[in-house]
């Protein structure tokens, strides 16, 4: 039967990434013709739901001198080629399932190939031909006996929903209990800052468990000792579905150059997001994504545009170490007599940064606010920014997050509408934080030409920037 293109294309139309997915599947067709395309609903262990296309069919298998045609089904997520199918068998009424490495009492199957996926290397014609390789090692089923049939046709609609996405009573009210009792976040990226993250979150006892995926090769540095000196609660892994149902996903990782251009150093950051980001925002279709990346307003754009998520679920660390430094500088340092909660630290993080009072206090007059906020500024300048002091900052903002403390903080957010600006960029603006990520953005009463000069010539370079990016 020819390859229907256009016909693909139109059952795609929702996902992300269509043109790719329609030529990766004309490459499954050429070595696996007689496979079967339909669109279904998919409902996730989470219960919520999509359309997805899936594919059945047969694949041969050689065992022992015998070949036997086994039957496959794999769902396209939405995000593919940058987040992995999700396979199982479809046995028939007189096949049994030989539970093993590779295949679960349902019929799941896992894979080495499916946990190390990452787009462009990963393919589904690559995944095929491990599953044929994994199963004539250790054969995934075998034929019952005509006694055993009757039995085997209940378990088979059991399974026939699995296949579909749908979990059984118990095994989706255990998934809804973990994910509404544990506090569990991932942190992405074994780099010196993710270290100085996973202790200093592990140092607040906020959360119940901390997954920090180590995306590098070989274990060296801080993430050696922590493979050494085991925290409570902390895992290490390599494999992204080690992070499912996360509250919070905190990205670290940068990969950046000394011999590009700064376009092309930000363009090696986005590559390696487009690779992560998906895949990540579908193994936790609920948490809160939080970047600290650099450059930080840039890179919480990307995980926006990538994750699909609403933009009061993505956000950047942007400006929350300085505010809260600047703060204490005012009211502990300079001894100010002022509310220190009133002045915040706003727009691109870096030296475009500037300074906002959240109102006009009546023991404080204009000029004297932009004098303490200028001399706070000097004393804040000669402080670093170290990857320990950030990590206590994203600590920070997790604790607010995983305990929906609903506290203000200037952290990277949507900031179209903000001071009559037009374009989607992110830029550091007060926030309060909860649960569900950004619930309120909070406008100053105090109206400043410098300030709305500052944000608008940032969003400005930040869009420019955007648009020469390869999303």
């Amino acid at each position: 039967m020819e390859f229907d293109c256009e016909g693909l294309r139109r059952l795609l139309s929702k996902y992300k990434f269509r043109d790719l997915t329609v030529e990766e599947l004309k490459n499954v067709n050429m070595f696996f013709p007689h496979f079967r395309y339909s669109v279904d609903t998919y409902v996730f262990k989470d219960s919520s739901q999509k359309d997805l296309l899936n594919f059945t069919g047969t694949i041969p298998v050689m065992y022992q001198g015998n070949t036997y045609n086994i039957p496959i089904r794999l769902w396209i997520l939405d995000s593919h080629p940058f987040a992995p199918p999700i396979c199982f068998l479809k046995p028939t009424a007189n096949m049994g399932i030989s539970v093993g490495k590779h295949v679960d009492a349902q019929g799941r199957i896992y894979l080495p190939y499916l946990q190390n996926w990452s787009h462009p290397k990963s393919v589904i014609v690559g995944l095929i031909k491990e599953m044929i390789a994994k199963f004539q090692e250790e054969l995934p089923l075998y034929s019952l006996s005509s006694s055993d049939e009757a039995r085997q046709v209940d378990l088979l609609a059991y399974i026939a929903k699995i296949t579909e996405g749908v979990s059984d009573i118990n095994s989706k009210n255990w998934e809804n209990h973990e994910t509404k009792t544990i506090k569990k976040i991932t942190v992405v990226g074994g780099g010196e800052l993710g270290v100085a993250c996973t202790l200093a979150i592990s140092a607040k006892g906020i959360v119940d468990r901390l997954v920090l995926l180590d995306l590098s090769e070989g274990t060296k540095g801080g993430m050696m000792d922590l493979d050494i000196f085991k925290l409570p609660n902390v895992e290490i892994s390599k494999d992204l579905s080690a992070s499912a149902h996360s509250k919070v996903v905190i990205f670290t990782v940068n990969s950046l150059g000394s011999s590009q251009s700064y376009l092309d150093v930000v363009q090696r950051n986005v590559d390696m997001f487009k690779a992560l980001v998906p895949a990540l925002a579908h193994h936790s279709q609920h948490s809160v994504l939080l970047v600290a990346s650099q450059p930080v307003e840039i890179m919480t754009y990307v995980t926006w545009k990538l994750s699909a998520f609403p933009a009061n679920r993505v956000i950047g660390i942007g400006c929350n170490l300085d505010s809260q430094r600047l703060q204490y500088i005012i009211t502990n340092v300079l001894k100010a007599q002022t509310s220190e909660k009133q002045v915040w630290v706003i727009g691109e993080q870096g030296e475009d940064k500037v300074t906002n009072w959240g109102s006009q206090e009546e023991v404080m007059n204009h000029n004297s606010q932009v004098q303490l906020s200028s001399r706070a500024m000097e004393l804040l300048r000669e402080k670093g920014q170290r990857s320990c002091s950030v990590g206590l900052s994203v600590a920070d903002l997790v604790d607010s997050l995983v305990n929906d403390k609903k506290k203000m903080h200037s952290v990277s957010t949507l900031a179209k509408g903000y001071c009559d600006i037009n374009s989607e960029v992110y830029l550091s603006l007060p926030c309060i934080l909860g649960s569900n990520g950004v619930s309120e953005v909070i406008k100053s009463t105090v109206k400043e030409d410098r300030v709305t000069e500052k944000l608008h010539s940032s969003a400005s370079l930040l869009h420019g920037l955007q648009q020469q990016l390869k999303l």
